[in-house]
């Protein structure tokens, strides 16, 4: 039985390769887009239907037409980096929500929500395209799915180790030690790692849709300010505001240099 679990876990990692277009590197991913995005875009509408979307207001357009400018430029790189098409199952969509929250979120295949807590740290329509970028970029790089084929994984080693010991006290040992270290082993620094993917994906998107990614630090500041204590960096989903301070301020430059491929040199 272990020797078949193990075929299985090879059998889909060899599979489950897909190249992300921004870095060249290949992803783990055992979803393609028919499987995740018609269950996020029911989902998403359900969402919808049980709040309070905000309508008609200069805040909602806003968010609108950044979300449009950031896809657009985002094609707009894809295009001319040779993944034509690779847009063609997103069904782009940007929501304003009432709610105190300071957060913004993104489902598989570019359906996005703001919360109105966000915008008093996002003060400008520049700060919101810096986290408009970053949630675009989840969408664009299959965050969602990959999340989904790591946690796949997770399961598969647990039950291969459940198989494996017969002991119930080593499998007592074994299951509290496996949930703890493949957490903060391994879950924890994936999604860093993704967080920190979609700050550089973003912060190049946002400067080729003509938006300035020196803000992209200044809003994280703010945001800094804004927040209480947070967990040590090792037990957080995201990187702590500091290293984002450091990353987006290191970064901008380079997402100047790109945008200025596309024609972009002068920044909102």
């Amino acid at each position: 039985m272990k020797k078949v679990i193990l075929i299985i876990a090879v059998f889909f990692g060899v599979l489950a390769c897909k190249t992300n277009p921004f870095t060249g590197q290949k992803v783990l991913n055992f979803y393609g887009n028919s499987q995740i995005f018609p269950t996020a875009f029911a989902q998403y509408d359900q969402f919808l239907g049980e709040h309070k979307v905000v309508k008609g207001t200069t805040e909602s357009k806003m968010i609108v037409k950044t979300g449009q400018r950031i896809a657009a430029a985002a094609e707009r790189w894809l295009t001319a980096n040779g993944y034509p098409g690779y847009l063609k199952d997103y069904k782009w969509e940007y929501n304003l929500v009432d709610d105190k929250t300071v957060n913004a979120w993104c489902m598989p295949g570019g359906k996005i929500v703001f919360y109105t807590g966000i915008l008093p740290i996002c003060q400008t329509e520049t700060g919101i395209a810096v986290v408009m970028g970053h949630e675009v970029a989840h969408a664009l790089a299959d965050h969602g799915a990959q999340r989904m084929s790591a946690g796949t994984l997770q399961q598969l080693g647990a039950v291969a180790g459940n198989i494996a010991i017969q002991d119930p006290e080593k499998l007592n040992l074994f299951n509290q030690a496996y949930a703890v270290g493949s957490q903060v082993g391994v879950m924890l620094p994936f999604s860093r790692s993704h967080e920190t993917e979609a700050d550089r994906i973003g912060l190049q998107i946002m400067a080729i849709a003509g938006y300035n990614p020196d803000e992209a630090a200044e809003l994280w500041k703010r945001m800094k300010a804004h927040g209480g204590a947070a967990p040590p960096e090792f037990l957080s989903t995201h990187p702590s505001n500091e290293t984002r301070i450091q990353n987006l301020t290191e970064w901008a430059p380079l997402a100047k240099k790109e945008a200025a491929k596309f024609g972009v040199t002068s920044f909102q």
